[in-house]
């Protein structure tokens, strides 16, 4: 939980507010299929649905009040992964920063698959 203090008072932002508002962002980039979760029971790599997309998101507190994300994405065939990753940090740290204020220090993306 990241807390913001002001003269009126406190606002706490929750993990799910940053997996929410990450997850969103990153698929709305072009060639991502969308967010990845490996189970645990099967080892296999799942797409997961809009409304369970926070699953693929790891949201790290730093000490110096910053965040650093993880997210996990299955992309299109084709598609220039650098490039497609290097989209997503930017989408990711410019609306996450915007939405919430948080000072987003890493964005790290892992390319858990890909549908042909």
């Amino acid at each position: 939980m990241l807390k913001f203090h002001s003269e009126q008072g406190e606002i706490s932002v929750s993990s799910a507010v940053f997996s929410n508002i990450t997850g969103m962002a990153a698929t709305n980039c072009f060639g991502v299929k969308g967010m990845a979760y490996r189970s645990m029971t099967d080892g296999l790599v799942h797409l997961l649905r809009r409304e369970a997309m926070s699953k693929g998101v790891n949201v790290i507190y730093n000490e110096d009040e910053s965040i650093s994300i993880e997210l996990h994405i299955i992309v299109e065939n084709g598609v220039n992964i650098p490039a497609v990753c290097r989209s997503i940090m930017n989408e990711v740290r410019y609306v996450v920063n915007k939405n919430t204020g948080a000072e987003v220090r890493a964005v790290d993306v892992f390319v858990d698959s890909m549908i042909l």
